[in-house]
């Protein structure tokens, strides 16, 4: 996922992703807690796509904001 197709979204769309993102994030702390993560990688991934998400939200408040 890319900026690009984010902007390109809802706000409404963007804020279900972003509480899917967010579960799924919560699920590999609970993956690493019992010892069963398998890609530590995903880590990364999930936090930089939440703060991708995150970043065209305030794109679009801030825009707003200036209207």
């Amino acid at each position: 996922m890319d900026a690009k197709e984010l902007r390109e979204k809802t706000e409404k769309e963007l804020q279900e992703q972003l509480v899917a993102l967010r579960r799924e994030q919560f699920n590999l702390r609970v993956q690493r807690a019992t010892g069963q993560q398998a890609r530590p990688d995903q880590f990364s991934k999930v936090r930089r796509d939440i703060a991708r998400l995150k970043t065209v939200l305030r794109e679009r408040e801030a825009r707003g904001a200036k209207a």
